[in-house]
């Protein structure tokens, strides 16, 4: 058999719109459209296709540090310097709900996997649970001792992670509230943290320049790399779980191969720090931002039965030297690699009928979206109306009081 070359990630796409740097990107669902929130205190819809042009949502009254796309693409939840959340349909009218968060900037703030829920952190050291319904705020996560700069929920949406400028990374009960687990191995702040699509373990990225990666189970540490040069801002796993992107000050971008425990590519893309990473739902994009003020969006190319061609030809992708270690005790969590054998008495028809009725319920839960979102605004324009009428009938009564004088 022919040995099989991994192709090299590509540049395919970038954006230019935002007037300074950019704190986040996250891709929909379909991948028709990919949102970025920007120091400039705009948030930008991208859309996939060529020649379509980009929407610019107005609103928060400071910087975006984060935005990302609900489960079924149909909201997009942003955070803010101005202590705020916003919920935006991603559609040309670019309407919002808007809610005080927090009592300080809103650092991060993620769907659970059912969309029904967001989680937000804080420089007020907080982590809080909100519905997305109403955003009816749920309850307070407070043992961190620093800012809080990233929350994420675990898959299942049992477990939530969050890590701070205490140095530690934090782990949570969802159902108790009660911290589980404190990882302190970090030697700097920790800037970005996330769930494996398992939901075994996590990644952590630091500013002491390293990524770490920890078993949830056993809490032991599985994985350190040491790639970069300088502060690690941001990461995301490849939704196979076998690849980890990062971006870093030191301008580039690493894929890290973690089933064999090792760098596999370096991307120059960027002019200065790279401020932030992310993967598609479904693996063969990730986008990038940078301090540059661009979004980049890259073919990831190298995902495709990755550990076949691996075997026939170890030498083929372009590595560089840089030093790391990465042991290669990842369990059954990262260790899982896709079988040929698929099960051959599902006939075609069965998964026909089993992708329509995904279909047709992905389309449920954006029009659930969308109902939620519309009567938020409802509700709120109703609240600015009789807000109106109070002031209304309260100048009214001054009047008459003042002609009875």
């Amino acid at each position: 058999m022919a040995a099989v070359c991994l192709e090299d990630p590509t540049l395919e796409r970038h954006f230019k719109g935002h007037r300074d740097a950019v704190t986040s990107v996250d891709f929909s669902l379909n991948k028709k459209q990919l949102a970025s929130g920007s120091m400039d205190s705009c948030l930008m819809i991208w859309s996939m296709k060529p020649q379509m042009r980009a929407y610019r949502f107005v609103g928060h009254k400071d910087a975006v540090m984060c935005v990302q796309f609900s489960p079924s693409g149909h909201l997009v939840a942003s955070g803010s310097r101005d202590k705020t959340v916003r919920l935006w349909i991603p559609s040309l009218k670019g309407e919002s709900t808007v809610f005080k968060a927090h009592t300080a900037t809103v650092r991060s703030v993620s769907f659970s996997s059912d969309g029904q829920s967001i989680v937000t952190a804080s420089d007020d050291k907080t982590v809080k649970v909100w519905t997305v319904h109403r955003q009816k705020f749920l309850f307070s996560l407070s043992q961190h001792i620093n800012w809080v700069r990233c929350a994420r929920f675990s898959p299942d949406g049992r477990l939530i992670v969050s890590s701070s400028d205490d140095k530690t990374v934090k782990l949570w009960d969802k159902t108790s509230r009660e911290c589980i687990h404190s990882f302190c191995e970090h030697a700097g702040f920790v800037n970005h943290v996330d769930f494996h699509p398992s939901g075994t373990c996590i990644a952590a990225a630091g500013t002491d320049s390293t990524v770490k990666l920890w078993d949830v189970r056993m809490n032991r540490l599985l994985q350190h790399y040491q790639v970069h040069s300088s502060v690690v801002n941001s990461l995301s796993f490849h939704p196979s779980g076998n690849y980890l992107v990062t971006a870093s000050n030191d301008s580039t971008l690493k894929i890290l191969d973690l089933l064999e425990g090792r760098l596999l590519y370096t991307l120059h893309g960027h002019q200065g720090p790279a401020t932030c990473v992310a993967f598609s739902r479904s693996g063969d994009l990730f986008a990038s931002g940078g301090s540059d003020e661009q979004v980049m969006v890259w073919k990831t190319n190298f995902d495709a039965d990755y550990g076949d061609a691996l075997k026939t030809q170890k030498s083929c992708s372009t590595v560089d030297g840089s030093h790391h270690t990465g042991q290669s005790e990842m369990d059954s969590g990262i260790h899982h690699k896709k079988t040929k054998t698929q099960d051959s008495g599902r006939n075609r028809e069965q998964q026909e009928v089993e992708a329509s009725l995904a279909n047709t319920l992905e389309h449920i839960m954006g029009q659930l979206d969308v109902l939620t979102q519309t009567v938020s605004i409802l509700e709120q324009r109703l609240t600015l109306t009789e807000d109106k009428l109070k002031e209304c009938l309260e100048n009214q009564q001054k009047i008459i009081q003042n002609k009875t004088n």
